[in-house]
């Protein structure tokens, strides 16, 4: 995310905008923050890919092909939005 959209998201979750006179003491802690959540997020994702890769399925054999491989790796990530 960039910073501004970091902010317009803020903005929506009434994090910033309701006292304009503080919101520059927040944003920054805030766009720190969301870039860290992101990081997290994004290093959880990896493993799930990487222990994809790992411990692949029956059906990677089948198809022999590494499309099937990107396709499983992003299923699982899309399916950490619904844990």
């Amino acid at each position: 995310m960039t910073q501004d959209e970091i902010i317009e998201v803020a903005q929506e979750c009434g994090l910033i905008g309701m006292r304009p006179h503080l919101d520059g003491i927040y944003t920054e802690s805030l766009v720190t923050f969301a870039k860290l959540v992101a990081a997290k997020e994004r290093e959880a994702c990896a493993k799930l890919c990487e222990t994809e890769a790992e411990n692949p399925s029956d059906l990677w054999e089948e198809k022999g092909c590494w499309a099937h491989a990107a396709e499983n790796c992003a299923g699982s990530i899309r399916a950490r939005g619904q844990a």
